[in-house]
């Protein structure tokens, strides 16, 4: 059975929103599943990608608000096309048939019922390849039962356990409380196994993105890794923060946010990873740059060094071959 829509209750928020009635939840989007682009993408990390590269499925819409979101356009500017179930489904088989190794579904918190029941469609049609949840882990352990069955992979975020860093700059004091709750679950529910060729196929990989002058937020998200986590799931600590918004300034004394992560920051990351002795997982090398930037308004939204373009919710599978 399906938590409903209306009125909804499926992320923290509990807006209570009639979106079966066509209103907008706090995330943007009514009970229609809008997709953006879907792609086989390169950028994620090597068990996932593994040779063929990661079937990436960007959902509209998001349940949180972010300042300096990446993917600003369709989290928080309402791009992307509705698709029915069947279309869905569709859309997972043809990211299969194109060689992905995965299927990826990126931010779909806010759109649980309408996934669980496009993947069980998939599934029937023939998708045998695993299904990963990309999220924020702004999410509930209810809701996320209703995909559990249909899910392989856990890659959620840990943006920070310091509730006013949640308030400040993702619009949730009650982050760190919420994903917790949820990260803590989905170790419960998903082992780390690999296959022969070391495709993970079951397990958790939790996300960090390093904030400039927001070190001890770092600190903090590593300790509760090698306390809670260490040896159930994978680290993956994330340099790649760019200044994508020009209004998450503040005061200046608590920081700013308007540069990339400097060399001493990374160095200290790297200096507390030995120091929790974490050696189970990712980071990334220091390189500022911002050529992996989305563009949502493009029917390739990545570089092609990074991706390859499947559909595009302007042309549809314009940009491949027809399936």
């Amino acid at each position: 059975m399906c938590t409903p829509y209306t009125p909804c209750t499926l992320c923290p928020r509990n807006c209570g929103t009639d979106r079966l009635g066509g209103k907008t939840g706090y995330c943007g989007e009514t009970a229609a599943l809008r997709i953006a682009a879907a792609c086989i993408h390169r950028g994620e990390e090597p068990p996932i990608i593994g040779s063929g590269g990661s079937g990436t499925i960007f959902i509209s819409g998001c349940n949180l608000g972010c300042g300096f979101c990446q993917n600003h356009q369709i989290s928080q500017e309402g791009m992307g096309k509705p698709l029915p179930f069947e279309a869905f489904a569709r859309l997972c088989l043809v990211l299969q048939q194109q060689g992905a190794e995965n299927i990826n579904l990126v931010t779909g918190s806010h759109a649980v019922p309408a996934l669980a029941r496009g993947i069980q469609q998939a599934r029937s049609q023939g998708l045998s390849i695993p299904v990963l949840w990309n999220s924020s882990a702004y999410e509930l352990p209810a809701t996320l039962s209703i995909m559990e069955s249909v899910l392989d992979v856990y890659l959620p975020d840990l943006k920070t356990l310091d509730p006013a860093l949640g308030d400040r700059f993702f619009n949730a004091p009650d982050y760190p409380e919420h994903a917790e709750k949820a990260i803590l679950w989905m170790l419960e529910k998903r082992r780390l196994r690999f296959n022969e060729a070391q495709r993970l196929v079951s397990g958790v990989i939790i996300r960090h993105l390093v904030l400039p002058d927001y070190l001890e937020s770092t600190k903090g998200v590593l300790q509760w890794f090698a306390e809670k986590a260490q040896g159930k799931a994978l680290l993956s600590v994330m340099m790649q923060y760019t200044p994508v918004r020009g209004d998450i300034h503040g005061n200046p004394s608590q920081g700013r946010l308007d540069r990339y992560v400097n060399t001493q920051e990374y160095e200290q990351v790297l200096a507390w990873l030995d120091t929790f002795a974490i050696t189970q997982g990712f980071y990334q090398e220091l390189a500022p740059d911002t050529g992996w930037l989305p563009d949502f308004s493009r029917i390739q939204p990545f570089s092609s060094e990074h991706s390859r373009a499947i559909w595009h919710w302007k042309e549809g599978y314009g940009v491949i071959a027809d399936p």
